[in-house]
């Protein structure tokens, strides 16, 4: 008996592994393979699962305390070396570099204190995402899957490429420029394991709002061809039923929002925070100059292929998280309509009831993916589309004025 064990291991593994393919999820777990494969490549991803449960797993916490110690060593010696020994940079550049480097390693060590209470968010998914059909969870495979890969490779093409004109410019420097791109790849997995989360409760909230819609057609149609005495003894009471099910069920699903909101909330604020500040200062770099005068250019970064490509991830990982937040918010919001639609179609006293119920459960549920202090939706992008050009503008109003005080150049400002 202890003899076949290991085999009979290897068989369930075997068959784990061939039941999970590419863009045809059936499960949690195979929807989310590719993000947990990548998150343990990169060390983000602490658990082991075993059945249906996710449990911690010794080794690989090991590993997650020894990233987040070399990556503390190497953000310290990083600002030191910004702000103490290196005497040629500007101001400009400083703040830049010290923002990255703080909010970074903000985030690993945010997420690394949270791990814990990452995994039982993860665990509470996969309960409440139990409920989807393998329909659902096929047509969500092909979007998740899709966008893990593509962003991920488009990550690792674009680390590659600056790594190597890294390498020939400049060999002293190419152990660090490494690690810069391992914390970006780090950050990124965090974030899509945000994101991919955010679509399947936007899944289960389609799922109840699709079965509501069902109850409705169930009730115009049976309530108009079953005599009310039959209608009331055999139908009313399975109608309850569903709706206390799903009452039930939507108010699992607020719950997990709530907790994927307070979970999530440092590291996606340091995440918006390092976008912002890229996007800012390499547009301010590659496109403003002084020439005897203020000049604005698009050529120079037209020309760097390695500034596109770099500006172009940043505003592609905030679009995907905002996009995803703003489908969520979206798809909970509909939910209210459909009750109040249900409601509009009976006439029976429990019923109605039941559906003010749920209409008030909907009422006092904040069903918005946020962080603690910003609702990430479309309107947060118009925002920070405003706060970068209003930064924009700020930086250059210091530029001309370091020019233009009493004539001289101040060096080393901006």
């Amino acid at each position: 008996m202890f003899n076949s064990s290991p085999k009979f291991q290897r068989q369930v593994k075997s068959r784990m592994w061939k039941r999970w393919q590419l863009f045809h999820a059936t499960d949690f777990q195979s929807l989310l393979y590719p993000c947990f494969v990548f998150s343990s490549i990169f060390g983000v991803f602490p658990y082991k699962i075993n059945g249906s449960i996710f449990e911690p797993s010794r080794s690989r916490y090991i590993l997650l305390i020894i990233i987040v110690c070399v990556t503390c060593v190497y953000e310290l010696t990083k600002i030191y070396e910004v702000n103490i020994l290196n005497n040629t940079k500007r101001i400009t550049e400083k703040i830049q570099d010290n923002f990255f480097f703080t909010l970074a390693s903000f985030t690993i060590i945010a997420s690394s204190i949270v791990s814990g209470s990452r995994m039982r968010v993860l665990q509470t998914i996969l309960k409440v995402s139990s409920k989807l059909p393998p329909k659902s969870f096929k047509k969500l495979s092909k979007l998740i899957h899709t966008k893990d890969i593509f962003i991920l490779f488009y990550l690792v093409g674009q680390s590659v490429a600056s790594l190597v004109h890294f390498h020939e410019s400049n060999e002293l420097f190419f152990a660090t420029a490494v690690m810069e791109h391992y914390i970006s790849l780090q950050i990124l997995q965090l974030n899509m394991l945000y994101v991919n989360c955010v679509f399947i409760l936007k899944a289960c909230f389609k799922r109840i709002d699709d079965n509501l819609m069902i109850l409705r057609e169930f009730v115009i149609k049976d309530k108009s061809h079953i005599p009310r005495l039959i209608y009331y003894h055999q139908r009313n009471p399975l109608l309850l039923e569903e709706l206390k099910a799903l009452r039930k069920e939507h108010l699992m699903v607020s719950n997990t929002v709530q907790m994927l909101n307070k979970i999530f909330s440092p590291q996606l604020l340091a995440s918006f925070a390092i976008a912002f500040i890229e996007i800012t200062f390499e547009i301010y770099f590659n496109t403003v100059q002084w020439k005897n005068g203020l000049s604005i250019s698009l050529t120079k970064q037209v020309h760097n292929s390695f500034i596109i490509s770099y500006l172009t991830y940043h505003i592609l990982k905030v679009l995907i998280i905002i996009w995803s937040c703003e489908a969520g918010k979206n798809q909970a919001i509909k939910i209210s309509t459909t009750v109040h639609d249900v409601l509009n179609s009976t006439s029976d006293k429990n019923i109605k009831y039941e559906l003010h119920l749920f209409s008030l459960q909907i009422l006092h549920s904040n069903n918005i993916f946020s962080t603690k202090c910003l609702t990430v939706d479309a309107t947060f992008l118009t925002a920070m589309v405003g706060t970068v050009t209003t930064y924009l503008l700020i930086l250059i109003q210091f530029l001309v004025s370091s020019h233009s005080c009493n004539g001289k150049i101040t060096k080393n400002v901006i």
